[in-house]
C-alpha cells in the first residue's frame, strides 16, 4: 500500500477491476471510466477520495477509493481498496437478475452458421 498517488490505470489494475494494466487503458481511453464525473487519462494520479464510475460489460461500478496499491495482490486485499455505494450495488444486482430471467436470444449465436446449420435451415424453409 502507498499514500502517494498512482496511476489509475495502475489502481484499476490493482483493485482487480481489469485483468491487465493495458486492458484498464483501454477502458480508460474508451471512456469506460470517469474520475469524479469527468473522462481522464490512464496517466492520471489517484488519490484517496476520488470517485470512479466504471463500466465493465454492461455493468456499471459507483466506488469512491479509499486505498492506493500499485501491486496487485489477492482478492480479499483488493477489496479494501475502494467502497462500492449501496445504489452502485443495487444496480448491478437488479441488471444480473434481469439478464438471469429474460436471456437475450441472440447471445447464443457463434458467430455464421456451419454447413450443416445451414442445411438445416434450408430443409425448414423448404418445408414452411
Amino acid at each position: 500500500m502507498t499514500d502517494e498517488a498512482v496511476r489509475i490505470d495502475k489502481w484499476l489494475w490493482a483493485a482487480r477491476f481489469f485483468k491487465t494494466r493495458s486492458a484498464a487503458q483501454q477502458a480508460i481511453e474508451g471512456g469506460k471510466v470517469k474520475l469524479n464525473g469527468e473522462r481522464t487519462k490512464p496517466a492520471k494520479d489517484l488519490k484517496p477520495g476520488d470517485r470512479l464510475v466504471i463500466h465493465i460489460r454492461g455493468y456499471e461500478w459507483s466506488i469512491q477509493v479509499l486505498r492506493l496499491s500499485a501491486q496487485r495482490g489477492p482478492a480479499p486485499v483488493a477489496r479494501t481498496l475502494y467502497e462500492e455505494s449501496e445504489e452502485s450495488r443495487a444496480r448491478r444486482a437488479l441488471e444480473v437478475e434481469k439478464r438471469r430471467r429474460f436471456n437475450e436470444p441472440a447471445s447464443t449465436l457463434q458467430g455464421r452458421p456451419t454447413k450443416r446449420d445451414r442445411r438445416v435451415l434450408d430443409r425448414w424453409q423448404d418445408e414452411t
